[in-house]
Order: C-alpha cells, then structure tokens, then sequence
C-alpha cells in the first residue's frame, strides 16, 4: 500500500505538477490561462473517447495566441477521468433536451451492441451524448473560467521567474540613442 502511495505520488508529480510549475513560472497572463485551462476540461470532457486530443488540436490552432497550449493539453489529460463519468449523464441530458427514446444501460443492451443488433440505438445515443454536451459545454466553460481566474491570478504572482519592473521600457530598442558628431 506504501509504495503504491510513493508510485502515484511520483507519477502525479512527473505528470502534472512539474508540467503545472513550468507553465506558471514562465509568467503567462492569469486570464489566458485560466481560459485554456477551462477550454482543455470542457474539451476533454467530450462524451467520445479518444476524440479529446484532436479537438483541443483544433482549438488551439483555430485560437491561435488566445489560448496557451501546454495549459490546455495538461487541462485534456486532467479532464480524462471526469470524461469517462460525465458519458451517461451527457446521454441522459440529450435524451431529454430531445426528447428521445431512453437508452437502456443493462447487461443485455452490452450483449445487442456488442453482437451488433442495436447499432440504430447506439448511434441515436451518441448523437444525444453529443446534443447534451453540446448544450452543456458553454456554460461549463463559462464556470470553470470564473473559477479558475483567481486561481491563476494568485499562483501566477506567485510562481512566476518573469518580473516586471516599472522602470524598463516594454520596448528594448527605446533607449538607444544616436551620437551625432558635428564635422
């Protein structure tokens, strides 16, 4: 049970909190990254497995300098586990925004999809999966981004290897001067 422990608590440290280090100590906005942060959970979050790291390729590179993309990728991994239990309650969801017929999740529903007698129904509940994160992955996103802002705002501050200082131009070419001789 002890070395369990000290394995997981490596691999949580090689995994995510070094990658979390490297991201706040090279001094990016607090904003920009708790938006790629929330954008990389509700991405990740995506009720079809295996799909999560193309569309937060997508994203990154439709977004371009609006998001961070190491933070969004650590926020898609993070988000795996909560991917895997927010599938049924994203079909439950779309079932009643449409309507739809109720999707049995039982031992012989397996035993039908897995001999492919209900490929009619397994495409209608991931079409209502999809409908439910649909509608939920804004106000997800909206939410993790509120939450996340004073986060970051603090370990920024506090993490952060790049100062500002108030007497250095933003501009390093500002105090070049010329020295005219006159002949």
């Amino acid at each position: 049970m002890g070395l369990s422990l000290i394995g997981l608590s490596g691999w949580f440290n090689k995994k995510i909190l070094d990658p979390l280090n490297q991201i706040l100590s090279r001094g990016t906005e607090p904003k920009q990254l708790a938006f790629s942060a929330a954008l990389g959970i509700t991405m990740g979050i995506f009720p079809i497995c295996g799909v999560t790291v193309l569309l937060c390729g997508m994203a990154i590179a439709l977004l371009g300098s609006l998001c961070h993309a190491p933070t969004v990728m650590l926020a898609n991994f993070i988000a795996t586990p909560i991917e895997l239990s927010l599938v049924v309650p994203f079909l439950r969801f779309g079932e009643v925004l449409s309507g739809g017929p109720h999707f049995p999740l039982t031992s012989d529903a397996l035993k039908k999809v897995l001999t492919g007698q209900a490929s009619h129904e397994v495409l209608s509940s991931i079409a209502h999966a999809l409908l439910g994160w649909l509608v939920a992955a804004p106000f997800i996103l909206a939410i993790l981004y509120i939450v996340f802002f004073p986060f970051f705002n603090v370990l920024v501050r506090k993490f952060s290897s790049v100062t500002s200082s108030p007497e250095k131009s933003p501009n390093p070419f500002s105090e070049v001067r010329l020295k005219v001789r006159n002949v």
